[in-house]
């Protein structure tokens, strides 16, 4: 899959996103070292802190069918302002990434803003850092 599709995959599922409070639907597409690409999109609750983001349902989506190695990921808001991985996002990234992994936001035009999950948050908490 090309970045362009990555990309559309975030975008088309935020159509199924629970957003009553803040309407802002989010998607998030992860694809696997195995080229499979799993899918999420946040779900508000009225405890905010028990809210799932995009980022998150697409790693345990993932996680649950058998995949822990990714290569890429692609974030899109409905709003398309670039949105990036939360702090809580890209700590759960990196417990499966390493800090090269791809991160594409969709800003609405033609090319996306690029990061590396390393650039979005340096010195993680890791189990070599527990230790």
């Amino acid at each position: 899959m090309d970045e362009r599709e990555l990309i559309e995959a975030a975008r088309e599922v935020q159509s199924a996103a629970h957003v009553p409070y803040s309407e802002y639907r989010v998607g998030a597409a992860l694809e696997t070292a195995a080229g499979e690409v799993f899918v999420g999109c946040n779900l508000e609750n009225a405890n905010f802190s028990n809210s799932l983001h995009a980022e998150e349902v697409a790693i345990a989506e993932a996680v649950k069918n058998g995949h822990r190695e990714f290569t890429r990921l692609a974030v899109s808001s409905d709003r398309r302002d670039g949105v990036t991985p939360c702090g809580m996002c890209r700590q759960t990234l990196a417990e499966f990434c390493d800090e090269e992994l791809p991160v594409v936001c969709d800003h609405g035009v033609e090319e996306p803003a690029r990061y590396t999950l390393g650039e979005l948050i340096p010195n993680t908490i890791s189990r070599d850092t527990l230790e």
